[in-house]
């Protein structure tokens, strides 16, 4: 009896990748060519913007108006403080240094104090006038030291944080002159010294 020769079968999931008859290559799994990315479309690992918010009804028919331009700073230049030193006339000028001394040890520089006297000069002020008045006004100028002047040329006067006063003359009218002048030079501090009466008298007691 003949033997008839049987061909194992071989399971379909066994046999291994599927040939082409043609090329005998491996038949690629088709993949889909990724197209542009938009930019809704999240990269992987970051969450995408979400959808864009519609626009109000104002401002899709009117576009938004300008904001209005910013008004410059004005300069707000407050009163600088007053402090009255009692003192008699004759002793006007010692008070007056005494009030720079303190000044002078509290921090202040000495190119922010103008010194003003309403009679005799400081002695400062005659020894530099004998060098001439050009050579005295630029030392105001400079504005690294103390500055000395008499009270009949505060006009010429630069403004600085403090200014003292030594109303050491008796005419009351030249203090009624000065001090509203020294006052406007003043930026952050007056310091008067002198007679009270006399100072309240010429400012109208407004000291």
């Amino acid at each position: 009896m003949p033997l008839i020769s049987e061909e194992p079968q071989i399971p379909e999931s066994a046999q291994g990748p599927r040939v082409t008859p043609a090329t005998g290559r491996t038949a690629p799994t088709p993949r889909p060519v990724p197209g542009p990315r938009s930019a809704a479309t999240p990269r992987p690992g970051r969450p995408g913007p979400g959808p864009a918010r519609p626009a109000p009804p104002a401002q899709r028919a009117h576009p938004a108006p300008a904001a209005p331009a910013r008004p410059q700073p004005t300069e707000n230049r407050s009163a600088p403080q007053v402090q009255l030193i009692p003192a008699p006339a004759a002793g006007a000028l010692d008070a007056a240094e005494e009030a720079v001394d303190l000044l002078l040890e509290s921090g202040r520089a000495p190119g922010d104090i103008l010194v003003l006297t309403t009679g005799e000069q400081h002695p400062w002020a005659v020894h530099e006038l004998s060098f001439g008045e050009a050579a005295y006004w630029a030392q105001q100028d400079a504005g690294d030291d103390v500055f000395f002047a008499d009270a009949s040329a505060v006009d010429r006067a630069k403004p600085r944080p403090v200014v003292v006063v030594a109303a050491n003359g008796d005419a009351g009218d030249t203090v009624a002159r000065a001090l509203p002048v020294a006052r406007d030079r003043a930026a952050a501090l007056l310091i008067v010294c002198g007679d009270p009466q006399t100072i309240n008298s010429a400012l109208g007691a407004g000291v």
